[in-house]
């Protein structure tokens, strides 16, 4: 959840779950077409995998942060435009969905650590296959693999750093939030 971009929590669960299935399909097909140089795979694994996406992330949407079902769109989108920007929030009224939605995310951010060493060994294992493709495979699998090296060694510097980033801001947000529930709670 803490790497669904901001938009995505302005659609319902279903359009989540068909926005991110439908992304993650496309990206993988388009690996199976280089590597195996059949539509027929790049649609099953679209197919697969675009299904099999889409409903873990809007189940997981839905369990980290089950207070967004009784939102509206705009409200919802605005808390989590205001989170993930470390801003105040505008509507007062929404000063506690900050602070729900902040927590979210860290819980979410928490869990994802043991998902880290496996990017690292899954990284280690594609290094090893890339290598090994290069030698003994054919040219849309050697660069399907060399790629997939790239991306998930681009993912292990990139991530780590746009998290810390995204959660200091997360703070700056739940802090104002908190500020604005007590600044009401004294009048």
């Amino acid at each position: 959840m803490i790497s669904v971009p901001g938009w995505m929590w302005q659609r319902g669960s279903v359009s989540r779950g068909v926005g991110a299935g439908l992304a993650a399909g496309v990206f993988f097909g388009a690996f199976a077409l280089v590597e195996a140089m059949s539509w027929a795979a790049a649609a099953v694994v679209f197919v697969v995998l675009g299904l099999l996406y889409g409903v873990r992330v809007a189940r997981r949407m839905a369990r980290i942060w089950p207070a967004a079902k009784g939102m509206n769109r705009a409200d919802r989108a605005a808390v989590v435009r205001a989170t993930r920007r470390g801003e105040a929030i505008d509507d007062p009224r929404l000063a506690s969905s900050v602070v729900e939605y902040a927590g979210a995310l860290r819980r979410t951010a928490e869990e994802d650590r043991l998902g880290r060493r496996v990017v690292l060994l899954v990284t280690a294992l594609a290094v090893v296959l890339a290598v090994y493709d290069t030698v003994m495979s054919t040219t849309g699998e050697t660069i399907a693999s060399w790629l997939v090296v790239v991306l998930l060694l681009a993912d292990l510097m990139w991530w780590p750093r746009r998290r810390a980033v995204l959660l200091a801001r997360v703070d700056r947000a739940e802090a104002s939030a908190r500020r604005m529930n007590t600044g009401r709670g004294t009048r």
